[in-house]
């Protein structure tokens, strides 16, 4: 096992993880470089395209599509845990992360950075993308755990990113505009096979094609200066 993996991911539900990042987390785990994710929610409040009836029924359906979808990036299974490759699934409620004590998240977050000693973090931005309610509480945990860590133990920090503008005025006041690209069009294949597996979502990979079909081929992020203001620029084949 190495020293701590190379990239983690703090998401609020199952399906975050795979339409801005997946080809990225292939890419690693193809070079041998642990990864981890940590999901915060088990996605219970999200639409069910008639595929079950009740929350607790969601929640069990959208388990097994991320533990099928972890399968196809490699994350999970025995070859991926013995390389130090970690996944953690938390029960915070869907859709009311902002009525949970911020401080909690915070500590599942700060806990798993110093625990797995992260080159990178990846969550979402600060107008959580799409403005959801979870993406911006979990932005908030994400970098209040960030913040609190002493400046030479913080992993680098990357938010998902997009070159379009968000059409609606407060969002586009709070976007983040990419500054890391990764050219992930050999793993599109497995990819979008990934996105699949997310079935009682296909209406957010239908929205995701549609508003950011670039972002199918080439995975964009913001990374956070440091105090020097220093980025750190590379490419996917820059490993």
């Amino acid at each position: 096992m190495s020293d701590g993996l190379k990239l983690l991911l703090i998401v609020p539900h199952p399906d975050d993880e795979v339409y801005g990042a997946s080809g990225t987390l292939m890419g690693h785990l193809e070079a041998g470089e642990a990864c981890g994710l940590v999901t915060l929610t088990r996605g219970e409040a999200g639409r069910t395209l008639g595929l079950c009836d009740t929350p607790e029924e969601l929640a069990r359906m959208r388990e097994v599509e991320l533990a099928a979808c972890l399968d196809v990036i490699g994350l999970t299974g025995e070859e991926a845990r013995a390389g130090g490759s970690v996944f953690e699934h938390h029960r915070f409620p869907d859709k009311y992360l902002k009525d949970q004590p911020l401080s909690a998240l915070t500590e599942v977050a700060r806990e798993a950075m110093v625990r797995l000693r992260p080159e990178v973090v990846l969550t979402f931005p600060p107008n959580g993308s799409n403005g959801h309610p979870d993406h911006v509480t979990t932005h908030r945990a994400v970098k209040a755990a960030w913040d609190a860590l002493p400046e030479e133990e913080r992993p680098r920090l990357w938010y998902y990113a997009s070159d379009v503008p968000p059409e609606n005025e407060a969002l586009r006041a709070e976007w983040l505009p990419p500054n890391v690209r990764h050219d992930v069009t050999r793993f599109i294949v497995r990819k979008l096979q990934a996105i699949a597996c997310h079935r009682t979502q296909a209406l957010s990979t239908v929205d995701f094609i549609r508003k950011f079909p670039d972002r199918v081929t080439e995975e964009t992020f913001h990374e956070v200066k440091s105090s020097c203001g220093q980025v750190h620029h590379f490419r996917a084949d820059q490993r």
